[in-house]
C-alpha cells in the first residue's frame, strides 16, 4: 500500500503505473529524446550519473547532518538510516544553508559534466543553473499533510523565468518505490499547459493537493511510480505534474534527493 502526504494512493491498473526508462537506443538521439519528452512530460534516464558520485555526496551530506538527529547514531553516514528520536530544526537550517547548500560539494555536484554537459546538448546552446535548488531529505514513518511533495508543476514557482525549463530530480542513493521517490501523473503536462495558453490561467505558487487519488481520479490518470536507483536522473517538463510518496522504507532508509533547473 502507498501512501502519500497520508492519502492512500488507488493501485488500479488505471490509476497506478510504472514509468518507461529512455532506451539506450536512443540516449544521445536529441531528436527521440524531444519527441519523448513532448509526449511524456519527462525522460526518465538510468545512470546517468556514476553511481559513486551519488553515494559520495550521501555520505557527505549525512556527515554534516551527524548531530542533528536525523540519523540513527553510530549508523554509516553513507547508507543514511534515520532516527525515529527528536531532532534539531536549528543545526538542520545550519547545516543546509551555511555549509551544504553554498558548499564546493553541491555545486560540484549540480554543475557535473554528466549534468550540466548534457543540458548543454540536449539544449543546444549555453545553460543557465537557476539559483533555484532544492534538497530534500524524509525519514521513513513521516507522514501527514506536508511530509510528501505535494501535487504540483514547476513552472508555478518559476514566473520570473523561461517556460522553456527542464526540472532534472536526481535521487542521492538508492530509492525503490517505498523510500518515497518522484511520481508523475500520466499527460498532465497537456493539460496544464493548455489551461495556461487557452484560457490565460496563471496558477499562484502554491501546490495543486495534497489529494494524489482525487487529482487522478478527475483527470482520469495515472501516478506513474519507478524504482531509482543511485546514478538515475529524471528530466522533466515545468507543465507536467508531479509529487512524491511517503518513505516507508522496511530498511529504515531516509529519501535524499535534490532537484535543479537548467535553461539556455
Amino acid at each position: 500500500m502507498l501512501t502519500s502526504n497520508g492519502y492512500t494512493l488507488d493501485d488500479s491498473p488505471s490509476r497506478l503505473g510504472r514509468m518507461e526508462p529512455v532506451p539506450d537506443a536512443i540516449r544521445r538521439d536529441k531528436d527521440a529524446l524531444w519527441d519523448r519528452l513532448r509526449r511524456d512530460g519527462y525522460l526518465y534516464l538510468p545512470q546517468q550519473l556514476d553511481p559513486q558520485l551519488v553515494a559520495s555526496f550521501r555520505e557527505y551530506y549525512f556527515t554534516a547532518m551527524a548531530d542533528t538527529g536525523i540519523t540513527e547514531h553510530g549508523s554509516d553516514p553513507a547508507v543514511g538510516i534515520g532516527a525515529q528520536g527528536e531532532i534539531d530544526r536549528a543545526k538542520i537550517r545550519a547545516a543546509l544553508f551555511d555549509e551544504i547548500v553554498p558548499g564546493e560539494r553541491y555545486a560540484a555536484l549540480t554543475g557535473h559534466p554528466d549534468i550540466r554537459g548534457w543540458f548543454e546538448w540536449f539544449l543546444g546552446d549555453d545553460v543557465h543553473l537557476h539559483r533555484r535548488k532544492i534538497i530534500r531529505h524524509i525519514r521513513p514513518g513521516e507522514s501527514g499533510i506536508g511530509t510528501a511533495t505535494q501535487a504540483h508543476y514547476d513552472l508555478v514557482y518559476l514566473r520570473q523565468g523561461s517556460e522553456r525549463v527542464l526540472s532534472m530530480w536526481i535521487p542521492l542513493g538508492d530509492c525503490p518505490v517505498e523510500q518515497g521517490g518522484l511520481t508523475y501523473l500520466e499527460g498532465s503536462h497537456h493539460w496544464a499547459l493548455a489551461a495556461e495558453r487557452e484560457r490565460g490561467d496563471r496558477p499562484p505558487a502554491a501546490s495543486i493537493t495534497a489529494d494524489l487519488p482525487a487529482l487522478a481520479e478527475a483527470h482520469d490518470a495515472r501516478w506513474l511510480l519507478a524504482d531509482y536507483r543511485a546514478g538515475d536522473v529524471m528530466v522533466h517538463s515545468s507543465y507536467v505534474v508531479h509529487a512524491s510518496t511517503d518513505n516507508v522504507d522496511p530498511q529504515g532508509r531516509i529519501r535524499l534527493s535534490t532537484d535543479i533547473r537548467y535553461q539556455r
